[in-house]
Parts: structure tokens; C-alpha cells; sequence
């Protein structure tokens, strides 16, 4: 589908500055943007491509000043990121959706579709399983017995969900996500062998939530594991039994989280954070790539490294850490130089 500029400007309530007739039929990034498409500087780092770009349609912050003249046609708006996500929604909802269950889906006669089910082929859908309306199941899903479903919610190809796992309203689960599969819980035994603890909780994911291809949430020994409303995981993150993640919070590839530990809300991690269990990580903390958690975290700490400390902290004594080889050769000749003065 083709839009214009002011068609553009009027849906997102920005101000246009240019040719209101030009049209764009797709979006992309801005060094490699042409003539039809149109892009956005939200990183000031990208500020040099505006001036070289061939995008005929351009989102910039609401204070962009040129340096020099440029050849799109400007949309002004608060923040151009956000913009782009709106109207990539937008794009997104105009295609065609999936419609129907397919004959070759299975479905327990114990179960019925929600309203405006799409079912695809060789899913399976166990007994008693509760649906909301609108959810999309694509093809190959496994979804266990007593299993709930949200309104509106999508499960990509390969989801797997185990028995009696809840998941709520308007989530997305990426291919491959497993939900419920059981908690690391063995017990040491005297002849040095492991008896398997059974797992017999759940998993229940709140409304809003998305979980990236790959991401696996084990289900709780007791009581549920639970994924709170609004968070966000990406790819490939492994959350631990009995884990609570708060309202809002985000985290980036490869994080682990172990059993039992307690995450607040509104937190941003980064990719390959590792959170230990039995922990208790407070609101609107932000954790760096790579951050290695093994105690508890206050609310609004900022913390990176391995072990994890505040951030100011860390970039201190990494001065230390980088120089750590001329730091101990020169107390190597401090020492000599000790040892002569104490032998005269």
C-alpha cells in the first residue's frame, strides 16, 4: 500500500515540512533508503546519511536543524522512533491475517476453538483447553491439557506449552518457545546419584507479554512461575523455576535467570546477564551485557561486571583491572628496590 506524506504527517499528529503529494510504498534504513521508501533518524550518530539519504519521506525529532539543505520531505514529530513503531503496527495490521482451523490441525474433542481462531496444520491442542478469542496457532504448536489462552494472542510456529501453563491476553511467543517444561530440581542422594524433585507447578504469563524464538520458562516445583504483564524477553533466555519477573521489564539475549529469584518492575538487562537464585532484584534496575548477579540488587541500581557492582564503581577499578600488569610490575621494583635499601 501506497501513502502520502500528508497522510503520513495526519496520522501521527507531526508537522510536515516538503512536498505533501510525495508517496512511499515501504520503509528503510536510512543509508540504504531510495526513492518510494521512507526512513527516520532517531541515533544522532546517523545524522551524516540525512544528507546523502534518497528516502523521500523523513521522521526527525521535533529541534532538527540542518546543516545543509536536504532533498526528502520532513516529518517533524516528538520522538521518531516511536513513530516508526506506530506506523510499522499500522503496516503490519493491514496485511492479510490468518483465518480458519486446518483439517489437518488436532483437537481434542474435550476442547473448543475460541472465536476467530486460526489453527494451522499438524498443530495439536490437548484436552480442556481454554481460548480466548482472536488467537492465531500456527503450524506444528503443541499445547497441552488444561492449558489457557488470552484473547488476541499469537503462538509461532514450534511454540510448545505444557499442561495446565496459563498464558494471557495480546502475548506474542516467538517459534520455538517453551513454556513449562520442568524445573531443574534433583536432589543429592548418599550413593552420589541425583533423585528428580517433580515439578508439578505451572507457568503463568500475564497479558502484554512477548517471548522471543528459543526462550524456555520452566515450570514451578510449587506454585507458579510467573511472567508479569508488559515484559518483554528476547531470544534464547532461559528462566529458572518459581521466577517472578515485574511488570514492564526487559531482557536482552542469552540472560539466565536461576530458580526462585524475584525480579521488580520496569528493569532493563542486558544480553548474557546471568541472575543467580534465591535473589531479590529490585524495581527499574538496569543491568550491562554480560552483568554476572550473585547478590541481592536495590531498587534503581545500575550495576555491570562479573561480579556485578554499581556501574560507577566498575568503570573505576576497570582503570585498575586494564592496567593490572604494569601495576604489578612496578611493585615487583618497588620490592627489589625495598630489599636493596634494607641490605645496605
Amino acid at each position: 500500500m501506497e501513502y502520502s506524506a500528508s497522510e503520513i504527517a495526519a496520522f501521527l499528529k507531526g508537522e510536515l515540512e516538503g512536498d505533501p503529494a510525495v508517496r512511499v510504498s515501504q520503509i528503510a534504513k536510512i543509508e540504504e533508503a531510495t526513492e518510494g521508501t521512507m526512513t527516520f533518524l532517531a541515533n544522532p550518530a546517523y545524522t551524516p546519511h540525512i544528507y546523502t539519504t534518497q528516502a523521500s519521506i523523513i521522521l526527525v525529532r521535533n529541534d532538527f536543524q540542518p546543516e545543509k539543505p536536504l532533498e526528502g520531505t520532513l516529518i517533524r514529530v516528538d520522538d521518531p522512533y516511536g513513530a516508526l513503531a506506530r506506523l510499522l503496527e499500522l503496516y503490519q495490521k493491514s496485511l492479510p491475517e490468518k483465518k480458519g482451523i486446518s483439517k489437518l490441525a488436532f483437537i481434542s474433542p474435550k476442547t473448543t476453538p475460541g472465536e476467530h481462531a486460526y489453527i494451522g496444520e499438524f498443530a495439536y491442542i490437548g484436552d480442556r483447553v481454554i481460548m480466548g478469542k482472536n488467537v492465531k496457532i500456527y503450524p506444528h504448536v503443541y499445547i497441552g491439557d488444561g492449558v489457557h489462552i488470552g484473547d488476541d494472542t499469537i503462538l509461532y510456529s514450534g511454540v510448545r506449552i505444557y499442561d495446565n501453563c496459563h498464558i494471557g491476553a495480546d502475548c506474542t511467543l516467538h517459534a520455538n518457545a517453551v513454556i513449562g517444561a520442568d524445573g531443574f530440581g534433583f536432589a543429592p542422594q548418599d550413593d552420589n546419584h541425583y533423585k528428580k524433585v517433580a515439578q508439578i507447578g505451572n507457568v503463568v504469563i500475564e497479558d502484554r507479554v512477548e517471548i522471543g524464538a528459543g526462550t524456555t520458562i520452566d515450570r514451578a516445583t510449587l506454585g507458579s512461575t510467573r511472567i508479569k504483564r508488559g515484559v518483554k524477553l528476547d531470544n534464547l533466555i532461559q528462566i529458572g523455576h518459581n521466577v517472578v519477573i515485574g511488570e514492564n521489564t526487559v531482557m536482552a539475549a542469552q540472560c539466565g535467570v536461576a530458580g526462585s529469584s524475584k525480579i521488580g518492575r520496569n528493569c532493563m538487562i542486558g544480553g548474557q546477564a546471568g541472575i543467580s537464585g534465591h535473589l531479590t532484584i529490585g524495581d527499574e534496575v538496569k543491568m550491562a551485557a554480560q552483568a554476572g548477579v550473585p547478590s541481592h540488587v536495590k531498587d534503581g541500581q545500575v550495576i555491570m561486571g562479573s561480579p556485578a557492582m554499581e556501574a560507577s564503581q566498575y568503570r573505576k577499578s576497570f582503570i585498575y583491572f586494564r592496567n593490572f600488569e604494569k601495576l604489578v610490575k612496578r611493585i615487583d621494583e618497588l620490592e627489589k628496590e625495598l630489599k636493596k635499601l634494607q641490605a645496605e
